[in-house]
């Protein structure tokens, strides 16, 4: 399928994102798994070389990502989304990527923080940003308030995962391509743009309508609507989908992936404080992540306050934060932000405390006829700056990955 009016422009950014990153060749985008298991590192500052976990829970020396993954005497299996012990039939759940708003005037939000893994990404112009979350292990969730647009970008990440999509709304001009191709399964509210509506999953808040919300932040999504939408177009719900072949590296259960020889961060400024010279995204309301030592959790605060999951009426935290360094570009005159998800990039680890240099890398999407390939579902790889043959290993939990342009990179703060 081809990939829309920007096509070449987008080709053109992913091509010199491959050739400015110092060290990110073609290798990387060859580091994959093999047949016996997952590729696993030594975590210490003096890295060894990579080795192979076999199929298994065999425990090799040094801190060693999962293998492959089975199913406990208990009935327990580590989540491919976290890394956690959960009930195997959560571990092989085929995970939602839900479209949440971020901005000020969408707030409070319900139901974030069941999310395995988050994304945020700025959106038009840069006046705000809004947030994809990874859901897997939603346990008795009820709905997800409210619900927003699609974007190309958090589109193409979700497939990484390969989620089933939910949105409602889509800037059709950038979006309907992919969407409504046979890579995407998707759970949409039924506006122009959409091939397949799922109306079923979607409705109104209409005690935010009463009080004179505007509409586009009444959208809910609720899970027995999207279990029935599912269930009438047939998508499979089965986990790990064949597209889904890279998993997170995570660390096993014999030791802690503490980086004891990286700098120690306890601060996390995505877009910068409030003394930041442009918008950025991230600038509506300077969103930032401060670390807790006693449970290795990042917490999660914007606009000065803690940031409140109201379905759950707990703090957003999470375990790993990915800061990912992305080239971008304008659009069109409404502001509509192209960010390059494929090729080569660097980045940023924060686990434990520590922060490591990164440099990501994704196959890139499309053939030299700007026609999607199946390596839209490629995830993206977590590589040590100082040795891109190795991959970063996460802790077990939640995930929180900013995507921020290059163009304001330095405005990013920890410390």
């Amino acid at each position: 399928m081809k990939f829309g009016r920007f096509a070449k422009k987008y080709i053109t950014l992913a091509a010199a994102a491959m050739l400015t990153v110092t060290g990110c060749s073609a290798n990387a985008n060859d580091y994959k798994p093999n047949d016996q298991g997952q590729e696993v590192v030594d975590v210490s500052g003096d890295s060894s070389q990579p080795g192979t976990v076999p199929s298994g829970p065999t425990i090799l020396p040094g801190l060693m990502a999962i293998g492959e993954r089975y199913v406990r005497d208990d009935g327990k299996m580590e989540s491919y989304l976290t890394g956690e012990w959960v009930d195997a039939e959560i571990a092989q759940r085929r995970p939602m990527a839900v479209m949440i708003p971020n901005n000020r005037n969408a707030l409070p939000q319900y139901g974030v923080s069941l999310a395995d893994v988050i994304y945020e990404a700025p959106m038009e112009r840069c006046s705000c940003t809004r947030l994809m979350g990874i859901f897997q292990n939603y346990g008795d969730l009820e709905y997800v308030e409210p619900i927003r647009s699609a974007r190309h970008y958090f589109l193409q990440e979700a497939l990484s995962y390969d989620a089933i999509y939910c949105n409602w709304g889509l800037a059709e001009t950038y979006v309907s391509p992919l969407i409504n191709s046979d890579y995407v399964d998707n759970i949409s509210a039924g506006v122009k743009g959409i091939d397949v509506p799922a109306d079923e999953a979607f409705s109104r808040d209409k005690e935010r309508q009463a009080l004179g919300w505007s509409l586009e932040y009444t959208g809910v999504m609720t899970l027995e609507g999207y279990n029935a939408a599912v269930s009438r177009l047939g998508y499979s719900t089965d986990y790990p989908t064949k597209n889904y072949t890279f998993p997170l590296p995570f660390a096993t259960d014999a030791a802690l992936a503490e980086y004891e020889d990286y700098p120690d961060i306890t601060e996390i400024y995505p877009g910068g404080d409030h003394n930041q010279s442009s918008a950025n995204g991230y600038s509506e309301l300077n969103p930032y992540f401060v670390y807790n030592p006693e449970d290795h959790l990042y917490y999660r605060y914007q606009n000065g306050e803690p940031q409140i999951d109201e379905y759950t009426g707990e703090q957003l935290a999470v375990t790993n934060v990915i800061i990912k360094f992305v080239d971008g570009e304008v659009l069109d005159e409404s502001g509509y932000m192209n960010f390059v998800v494929f090729g080569a990039g660097d980045g940023l680890l924060f686990t434990n405390g520590k922060c490591v240099e990164l440099k990501w890398a994704r196959d890139l999407a499309f053939d030299e006829d700007l026609n999607y390939t199946d390596d839209i579902y490629a995830q993206t790889r977590y590589l040590y700056a100082e040795n891109e043959e190795e991959e970063v290993i996460l802790n077990k939990g939640k995930t929180w990955i900013c995507l921020v342009w290059n163009k304001y990179k330095d405005f990013t703060i920890y410390g």
